[in-house]
């Protein structure tokens, strides 16, 4: 499984899915780093067959009116320590995994999480 964390969220994610044996890089890796514009990472995402990880809701809209990008992780946390986030992904990981297998849409929050298509 292959992720591309987008430039709201730390870097730190995109190691830590590394560490658990993921496939994944944060747009400071593109070429253009963090300005690369969201039609890029949309195309980068859809070469690379890669799900894209972001807080950014341009991709829930263009996911929802288009299927681009075709596998979405929406973070709906709101402004949260970066070690906040990281700790939602360690103890739901599992559900995420199996959530996103079975659809293109998995909205992460403090309290839940939720496939959505």
């Amino acid at each position: 499984m292959k992720f591309l964390v987008d430039a709201q969220l730390p870097g730190h994610l995109a190691e830590w899915f590394r560490y658990r044996g993921f496939d994944a890089v944060h747009t400071l890796e593109l070429p253009n780093q963090n300005r690369t514009d969201d039609d890029q990472i949309k195309a980068f995402a859809s070469e690379e067959e890669r799900i894209i990880i972001t807080k950014d809701r341009d991709f829930l809209d263009s996911h929802l009116l288009k299927n681009d990008p075709q596998k979405l992780i929406l973070i709906k946390t709101g402004n949260i320590s970066n070690d906040e986030l990281l700790q939602i992904f360690q103890i739901n990981l599992d559900l995420i995994i199996e959530l996103i297998v079975k659809s293109n849409l998995v909205e992460v929050g403090f309290d839940e999480i939720i496939c959505k298509s």
